[in-house]
């Protein structure tokens, strides 16, 4: 392509992408060769904070809060197992961005036709678009508690949060990557803090981290939620699909000699380190959310569950399990430090929704567009749904409200569900690839646990589809609309799975090509 061309390209609203996984920051950061461990880890940390975000966003909190209000610590073991498999998959992720230099979209799209390419890209866009509802509720309920502005205009205000973006975009990713750790410490914080006050039974928590039959049992039901259901709430917030398509991309913005295999393995190597060590300070910040519904408020005494309530929780001493909290939390520092908490929380997954936006455009269908538009777009559509529940509920009761936003932005993560399969399955089959991967290709302790995460995640994210969908009708669903609701989640299952199927058969046979081309160029 001529450089004419190249700038034609350039100036257009929607153009033709084919190039490197996020052209503007591919291998823009310059790393050390030679020096120590820490020095290098330090040049390599930053990918894993972007990728954490997701796994401590708005979406996070209540599921973790009221899953501890009802079972103690008993779902402790579910937190730990998903950070686990999230550092796994991560890792893979990342691995298949370095080695390959391509993203998790490219790679997909390399292997399949241009049809299954559309309809795995129009999903994967819905999965985040509903992961979008999660920020605008949770930025837009910050801004309410922070500043007393109505729902209605804090809603819209986090559509400028695209003004914010623009600014970043200008200052260099090292300096977004800053931003975005120092976020995250502010949460690490404002958690740690609360916990420490509220002087849990450590024990406990520890004893809690030893798996249980228990956590998968229907029963009892405490407050309209089983074992069952708290633990699928925090798979489902967990484990996202858009968080390994962005770590596919954003480890590539290292400088790294691809014709150098020892240079490669150094990057696989730190990468690996940084991720795993910010996926554990969010493992840590999902644990704090749990223990805060344990041992910050008293057994039962949150009613509102949604960030309304938290808010309104800590500042009300009848509610909070002991002295020290109830002489704080009389300054209202407790509920202004969770509300901060909430904001900072939205702004990272706004940074990180946008890279992510980019790279599944890019990588499935071709096309790129500024990164502002892209933002505005999906803001814009996950705003709509927000701005409905808030309108429809406006002439109904205070809790009535609070209780719709929440039911709102837990059933937008029913498309989580659907679209997480169909990331997984295909990093682990070319990461177990040696046409793909060579020397790199998954361990055979890494495939095992590789596919046992994947079968069991899949497993239970269908397994909670029926009650997904009937929570759509509401607390209270009459048998005719349980029933409409089974049904409609058994026809998704069947589609989900022959998509699947055909997902699939098309890696493979691309892959077998993949393999092909590399002999008869080795020959």
């Amino acid at each position: 392509m001529s450089n004419n061309e190249t700038k034609h390209d350039k100036e257009k609203f929607i153009a033709y992408a084919n190039g490197p996984s996020l052209e503007e920051i591919n291998g823009t950061v310059k790393v050390p060769k030679g020096k120590g461990f820490w020095r290098t880890l330090l040049a390599y940390s930053g990918p894993g904070a972007l990728v954490a975000v997701g796994y401590m966003d708005p979406g996070n909190w209540s599921t973790s809060i009221t899953g501890g209000q009802n079972f103690q610590y008993l779902l402790m073991s579910i937190i730990l197992m998903s950070s686990l498999v999230a550092m796994l998959l991560q890792y893979m992720a990342a691995k298949l961005g370095i080695v390959t230099q391509l993203d998790l979209a490219q790679a997909i799209r390399a292997r399949t036709g241009k049809t299954l390419g559309i309809i795995l890209w129009i999903m994967t866009e819905l999965a985040i678009m509903a992961t979008d509802i999660a920020e605008v509720i949770g930025a837009a309920i910050a801004l309410y508690l922070l500043f007393g502005i109505p729902m209605f205009l804090a809603v819209f205000i986090t559509v400028l949060d695209v003004l914010v973006l623009l600014l970043l975009t200008k200052v260099g990713f090292r300096k977004i990557e800053t931003i975005v750790v120092a976020l995250i410490l502010v949460i690490l914080f404002v958690f740690t803090y609360q916990v420490a006050l509220s002087n849990p039974d450590w024990g406990a928590v520890f004893s809690g981290f030893i798996p249980s039959a228990k956590t998968f049992s229907t029963t009892p039901t405490v407050n309209g939620m089983t074992p069952l259901m708290g633990t699928l709430g925090i798979i489902g917030a967990t484990v996202m699909p858009h968080n390994l398509y962005l770590h596919s991309a954003v480890s590539q913005t290292r400088q790294i000699d691809h014709d150098d295999e020892e240079a490669v393995a150094q990057a696989v190597k730190f990468s690996a380190w940084d991720s795993n060590i910010q996926l554990t300070a969010a493992f840590v910040v999902n644990c704090l959310l749990l223990i805060m519904g344990v041992a910050v408020f008293k057994t039962g005494a949150v009613q509102d569950a949604s960030f309304f309530g938290l808010y309104d929780a800590l500042s009300d001493t009848s509610t909070l399990s002991n002295g020290v909290l109830i002489s704080v939390a009389k300054s209202g520092i407790l509920s202004v430090l969770f509300a901060v908490a909430l904001l900072a929380s939205g702004q990272n997954s706004t940074i990180t929704g946008t890279l992510t936006g980019q790279v599944i455009m890019e990588g499935f269908v071709n096309l790129k567009m500024p990164l502002w538009a892209r933002r505005l777009v999906t803001r814009l559509i996950a705003v709509v749904p927000v701005l409905l529940c808030v309108a429809f509920t406006s002439g109904q009761s205070t809790i009535q409200e609070h209780q719709s936003l929440n039911t709102l932005m837990n059933n937008s993560q029913v498309f989580l569900a659907f679209a997480l399969p169909f990331s997984m399955i295909p990093l682990i089959m070319m990461t177990d690839s040696e046409a793909t991967m060579g020397r790199f290709k998954n361990s055979l302790i890494i495939k095992v646990l590789g596919w046992l995460s994947v079968i069991s995640l899949t497993v239970l994210n269908l397994k909670g589809l029926p009650d997904s969908i009937t929570d759509f009708f509401g607390e209270h669903p009459t048998a005719t609309q349980v029933s409409v609701a089974h049904g409609i989640a058994y026809f998704l299952i069947v589609a989900i799975l022959l998509l699947l199927a055909w997902t699939i058969v098309e890696i493979k046979k691309g892959d077998k090509h993949l393999a092909k081309m590399n002999s008869n160029h080795k020959a």
